[in-house]
């Protein structure tokens, strides 16, 4: 498969996931669209299509990447729940990817 058709494979299979998940919050069905979002299938793919272009020992870094990058995206996810309430949509999300920003580099100094 030459390489741009395998990047736009990629894409559409990322924008259908999304897409998923935006119907389904958008209908008030939260849970489902949480669960859509966080389903491992964007993560499952990666993994397969790592693998199959480079790998294990690059399918192995990108999983232990995955764990490290945990604590900043709960961080995240939890500024978004605490601060909606208080601030609104904008301000929140605006703290909460500086927040998950700041841990990346923090993470990053950590295991580098």
């Amino acid at each position: 498969m030459p390489e741009l058709s395998k990047y736009a494979l990629y894409f559409i299979i990322g924008g259908t996931l999304v897409s998923i998940s935006t119907y389904l919050g958008s209908h008030g069905k939260g849970f489902l669209a949480a669960l859509a979002s966080t389903l491992p299938v964007i993560s499952g793919v990666t993994f397969i299509l790592v693998y199959l272009n480079a790998g294990d020992s690059p399918t192995v870094a990108f999983a232990k990447n995955l764990i490290w990058l945990s604590p900043p995206w709960f961080i995240y996810v939890g500024t978004m729940i605490a601060v909606v309430p208080k601030l609104g949509f904008w301000p929140a999300y605006a703290l909460a990817i500086g927040l998950y920003i700041a841990g990346v580099g923090i993470t990053r100094v950590f295991i580098h």
